[in-house]
């Protein structure tokens, strides 16, 4: 957020500014000029305020008027109204120092190719280059007249930055495209999330990533952003939870900075918004997330938010809200199968270098820790500590004795009446229903689906779980199983429904 206060020049003279830099000569060109008037900005602001407000500013292709006005440039209004109020003074004392011809300087809200004047010199472009990167498309609006201070101005296409810097939290350089283990599960949510962060234009507005804790969202999320800074490094990108953005709403209101905070928030090109569960309840910042919605959507801007459940299924969240999370693409993340834990477990020890841990203690990770990748990664972390501190081989069974905790954690508590309960209130059926000999598809289907859980979800066999569905034979679980699997291949309604119902039952 922006700070209230007024930022104040470092303690130099004009005389020790004046004999470090000779005045401007008849002739000389105006950005040679510029260039100075940038120095002395960055001497007399220091190189914070310089590199958050005034390095945007470019000369415009005004230049110098006759009346001797100069004309800037800066990217969005926000910008250009608080260069206006904090340091028009003492930007129009350098300039005249520079030019005593100088009368006033305007500040104008420009597009990106506009800033940079087409007779900018050698030396103006290499400054350009090395200095600046790049900047976001700007908000069109008046002028504005100003006095005042040192700015740094940015003669590059952006800077952006620090202004992004300010709103987006730190992106994770190890979640990377490359770095994230594609499975069944999660193969529609990174299809999506590449397509999104490649393309040059809106494909899916927005995308719409959801799925339980620790399967891989924030990863994608952080992903999208590296890959578009690097592919569009003149796109501004900020990221941030969704408790953030409510932090910085309050902030606002508390300092009665509203607009502010509207003005940056909707001059981004690419906004995410993880865990939007987290703005449940909370009316007001519903609203301003709502109006920031539809005004980035209404400039055709992209926005990314994730969830821990589909925008259907999002309680406290108003319904018009869940209607446009709705709007782009919906894709979900579901619960890693054995293989991908394995290949998750096998590309993190070649990563790290682990070749102390045998296949088999990896095989064996893979089965008993199902909750989510963190803790799957934690406890490969947690046996290689092990073997390099205490100086033991990896075996499954050290691996079992330094995990107890963890594995205790995870072993499968839920019951199998727990799942004929849940799956019965579901599918609006009885409980009896689990055990009679009915075979109605209205009932059979739903068995079929309780037996499935319970294979996936308890240690039992096949023939106990037969036994607790009215004395079947094994072979009915087995069939039951296979049927389901094949019904979530082939229908996504489906395969949700069954997602749906187990987090419940893991939650």
């Amino acid at each position: 957020m922006v700070k209230s206060s007024q930022p104040q020049p470092h303690s130099v003279s004009m005389s020790e500014l004046s004999d470090n830099q000779p005045p401007g000569i008849p002739g000389e060109p105006l950005d040679v000029q510029w260039q100075r008037v940038r120095a002395r900005l960055r001497v007399s602001f220091g190189d914070a305020a310089f590199n958050s407000w005034l390095k945007p500013l470019a000369l415009a292709d005004e230049g110098l008027a006759k009346d001797g006005d100069v004309h800037l440039a800066v990217p969005t209004r926000f910008m250009r109204d608080w260069v206006a109020n904090h340091y028009s003074e003492r930007l129009r004392e350098i300039w005249r120092l520079e030019n005593a011809d100088v009368r006033r300087v305007i500040i104008h809200v420009r597009p990106t190719g506009a800033t940079q004047p087409p007779q900018a010199s050698k030396a103006m472009a290499a400054v350009a280059s090395s200095a600046d990167h790049g900047a976001p498309s700007p908000l069109t609006g008046r002028p504005v007249s100003i006095n005042a201070t040192p700015v740094r101005p940015a003669l590059q296409v952006r800077d952006m930055d620090d202004v992004e810097r300010e709103l987006s939290a730190p992106l994770d350089p190890r979640f990377t495209f490359d770095s994230f283990i594609t499975g069944k599960s999660n193969e529609l949510a990174r299809a999506a999330a590449l397509r999104v962060a490649e393309s040059p234009t809106v494909t899916y507005n927005p995308l719409f990533l959801y799925g339980g804790v620790g399967l891989g969202k924030t990863h994608l999320m952080h992903a999208i952003g590296w890959h578009i800074r690097q592919r569009f490094p003149e796109r501004r990108v900020v990221y941030l939870s969704a408790e953030k953005f409510m932090y910085q709403f309050i902030r606002a209101l508390r300092f009665k900075d509203t607009m502010a905070f509207k003005e940056q928030f909707r001059s981004v090109d690419v906004l995410m918004i993880d865990d939007i569960q987290f703005i449940a309840g909370k009316e007001s910042t519903q609203e301003e997330f709502f109006h920031t919605f539809n005004a980035l959507c209404d400039q055709n801007r992209q926005i990314i938010v994730s969830g821990d459940r589909s925008p259907s299924d999002l309680e406290g969240i108003e319904e018009r809200m869940r209607s446009r999370l709705g709007w782009g693409l919906v894709a979900d993340i579901h619960p890693t199968d054995f293989e991908l834990r394995l290949s998750i477990l096998q590309a993190k020890a070649e990563k790290n270098g682990l070749t102390n841990i045998p296949q088999d203690v990896l095989e064996f990770l893979a089965r008993r820790i199902t909750s989510n990748v963190r803790e799957l990664e934690g406890a490969l972390n947690r046996i290689s500590a092990y073997a390099s501190l205490v100086g033991k081989p990896v075996t499954v069974t050290s691996a079992q004795e330094v995990l107890q905790d963890l594995l205790r954690a995870n072993d499968r508590k839920v019951t199998i009446e727990e799942i004929q309960k849940r799956v019965a209130e579901h599918y609006s059926i009885r409980f009896a229903d689990m055990h009679s000999p009915r075979r109605a598809r209205a009932v059979a289907r739903p068995r079929q689906v309780a037996m499935y859980l319970a294979k996936q979800l308890t240690s039992r066999s096949l023939p106990e779980i037969g036994r607790k569905f009215g004395g079947r034979d094994h072979t009915t679980v087995m069939h039951a199983v296979r049927k389901i699997e094949e019904l979530r291949e082939i229908d996504a309604a489906f395969a949700e429904d069954i997602d749906l119902l187990r987090r419940k039952l893991e939650s």
